[in-house]
């Protein structure tokens, strides 16, 4: 049973982390932290966090779309594979132990982090690609859904990333593509969690109305303002997602 006081809680969190994640990602690591404490199981506080942040990147992929941000003709197949990736990394989940990939991906988005800063032309504007679309719907679609599906955290700032490196897009592009990938994921991972019957309708769709707006308010906001306003909270977010993880697998005390 939701008590009257957890409506406020998860609206508010929902609003918050979709606006923050439509930006630069990272909006699980409100969400799921919320979730996990009023939830008594785990399992079903990550199936809810899916069934919220759906709301989330539908509403601003819709958005980025409307915008003319989003090319779905040439989006569709990288869509289709980081759906199949996640669907593939939430089974692989359940075959191997996921030590040692929490460990790895602090030191991975800290070097994020550095080469972020590094160059701060990065992402203002359209360069040439280094992969070729084919190329990147199977390494960047399908190997990061693989990626959201076995672990998560970090997914939206991953597929931004990959999209400047790997496509050459600017910031703007990048994020508006990588909700849209992201979206994939998450439809994907909630699909299995559903069949499990591991999701609590009620807080998921009160977080997904909050998320809905939030994620809308932020879209508007990365179409209108542009890369000189998203770069910073982009890398804070990097640099707050590399710190979450870091205290989770080394310095939080055992159980």
């Amino acid at each position: 049973m939701i008590e009257w006081w957890h409506i406020g809680l998860l609206f508010l969190t929902g609003l918050t982390a979709g606006f923050v994640d439509s930006l630069a990602g990272g909006g699980g690591l409100l969400t799921v932290p919320v979730l996990l404490n009023i939830c008594p199981d785990p399992l079903v506080a990550l199936g809810t966090n899916k069934l919220q942040a759906s709301f989330g990147s539908t509403s601003a992929t819709l958005h980025f779309t409307r915008a003319g941000a989003l090319n779905w003709r040439a989006i569709r197949r990288a869509w289709l594979l980081t759906f199949l990736g996640a669907l593939c990394g939430v089974l692989l989940l359940q075959q191997f132990d996921t030590r040692l990939i929490k460990q790895l991906m602090p030191v991975l988005l800290l070097a994020v982090a550095l080469f972020i800063w590094r160059r701060p032309q990065l992402g203002e504007s359209d360069i040439h690609p280094r992969l070729s679309r084919g190329q990147f719907d199977f390494i960047c679609g399908f190997g990061l859904g693989v990626y959201d599906g076995f672990f998560g955290p970090g997914m939206g700032t991953f597929l931004a990333l990959a999209f400047m490196l790997g496509l050459g897009f600017n910031l703007v592009r990048a994020t508006a593509n990588a909700k849209a990938l992201n979206w994939a994921s998450n439809v994907a991972a909630l699909t299995l969690f559903l069949i499990a019957g591991k999701v609590w309708f009620a807080a998921g769709l009160i977080m997904g109305a909050g998320q809905w707006l939030g994620a809308r308010a932020g879209s508007r906001m990365v179409t209108t303002r542009g890369t000189k306003f998203i770069r910073p909270i982009f890398l804070t977010m990097v640099v707050l997602i590399t710190l979450k993880l870091i205290y989770d697998n080394y310095l939080r005390p055992a159980v």
